[in-house]
């Protein structure tokens, strides 16, 4: 007779998954420490007497010219750097596909549908906002994503105790989030093509496919190849960063016999300290210096396209992931977590509509140096510091209960390794056979 019981939305995870997910999280919330001493650090030097500096830093250019690749610090942070902040991003993509949360149709559901009403109407809102105002349309991708390194560090900085499961929820959602964005950049944001470039890109990943078909192994092939890769979408006319999150894709997930673990695995334990401490805080370091006197954020609320912003974050995060994730657990048949209340996925959603490095990526590319981009970077910075805050008031209300939770699922009164919570049903087995 087949299980009918309903299944619980953010119940108890298994062990190894949230082995995993944790050690993702510790290195995302230090990231995320540091992403936002980098965004201060920006809006305070680019408003001072030394914002000059600042200027001349982020605009001097460097590189190889007759590679096509004489590009400002600023591009090199944004192209470059990003580049490997979306290979680990690929790789924790095809994680979730391959063994996580997005591996079966019956645990996919609830994350990708939040996570597509969370894109979705966020854009909607912004496209009507703007409309209204007869702003430009560019910018609907603007507050589509979410900030997981900068959501973490609010939930440092606030100490509160989150039940892994609802961690793990908002990896899913900001992995979801990542993919679409991807594809928005990859799709929208392409400049003029050059075909051979573009052609030579893909059968470098063509080739890097092959070696990880064969089990070819050495860093020394893949660098290189990665970084040719890399060069060739970028003058191909695809933005580089897709480039990344393609071998991140191609890289093998699964362990061969013998195999400690896996060249995925390796590769972002390799790279994700670099690209959550360095790569994406120099990205925010050159991306978030922008002007926060009173007229400039006067024109955060009376220009449509930056309104659009903030209110697609602000607001269109929480309808979308909230709508989504109830409409998503009614239409499964699922259950609530009893220990937990729909007010805990409010404050959740609240926490999403943090949407700062791929935001202000994705306003980088929709509005190139144009006056309005300015405005819709500091846009993006007022909504992200609201939804924190708001965020922060909703969930240290229900600390207490988070705080419950957590020492009953870290609760190992053997000192095995393996909280009491995953034995329950063992050791109660053994003791009826005793």
């Amino acid at each position: 007779m087949s299980d009918q019981r309903p299944r619980i939305v953010f119940g108890l995870m298994p062990w190894p998954e949230r082995q995993a997910i944790a050690s993702a999280l510790r290195t995302e919330t230090v990231g995320g420490l540091v992403l936002l001493a980098a965004a201060v650090i920006a809006l305070i030097w680019a408003n001072t007497p030394f914002s000059g500096a600042y200027e001349a830093i982020r605009d001097f250019h460097f590189g190889i010219p007759a590679l096509g690749l004489d590009l400002s610090v600023g591009h090199w942070t944004a192209d470059g750097l990003l580049a490997i902040f979306f290979l680990v991003a690929g790789i924790e993509l095809k994680r979730e596909l391959v063994v996580g949360e997005l591996r079966t149709p019956a645990t996919a559901a609830l994350p990708v549908i939040a996570a597509i009403c969370g894109m979705a109407v966020p854009a909607a809102l912004y496209a009507a906002t703007a409309s209204a105002g007869g702003g430009n349309l560019d910018g609907w991708a603007v507050p589509m994503a979410t900030d997981i390194a900068f959501a973490l560090a609010v939930l440092a900085v606030i100490s509160t105790h989150l039940p892994a499961a609802l961690r793990a929820f908002l990896l899913t959602l900001a992995v979801v989030d990542d993919l679409g964005a991807i594809l928005i950049i990859a799709i929208f944001f392409t400049s003029d093509l050059n075909l051979w470039a573009l052609g030579g890109a893909f059968a470098g990943l063509a080739v890097f496919y092959l070696l990880q078909r064969y089990r070819v192994r050495g860093w020394w092939w893949y660098v290189p190849l990665g970084i040719a890769i890399w060069a060739l979408m970028y003058n191909g006319g695809v933005h580089a960063t897709v480039a990344g999150v393609a071998m991140g894709l191609i890289l093998r997930t699964t362990r061969d016999k013998g195999e400690d673990v896996s060249p995925a695995s390796r590769v972002s334990h390799l790279l994700h300290p670099f690209s959550a401490g360095v790569a994406v805080p120099l990205f925010a370091l050159f991306a978030a210096g922008v002007s926060i006197s009173g007229p400039a954020l006067a024109e955060v609320f009376t220009t449509p396209e930056p309104l659009g912003v903030v209110i697609g974050l602000v607001v269109g995060k929480v309808l979308g992931i909230f709508l989504g994730t109830y409409l998503a657990a009614r239409f499964t048949k699922a259950e609530l977590n009893p220990d937990l209340a729909w007010a805990d996925v409010l404050g959740l959603s609240v926490l999403a509509g943090i949407g700062f490095t791929v935001a202000l990526l994705i306003g980088e590319l929709a509005f190139p140096g144009a006056a309005v981009g300015e405005h819709v970077k500091a846009a993006v910075l007022i909504a992200s510091v609201t939804a924190a805050v708001l965020a922060a008031v909703l969930l240290r209300r229900r600390n207490t209960v988070y705080k419950r939770l957590y020492e009953e699922e870290n609760l190992d009164a053997d000192a095995d390794g393996i909280p009491d919570i995953y034995q329950r049903d063992t050791k109660a087995s053994a003791s009826e056979v005793g």
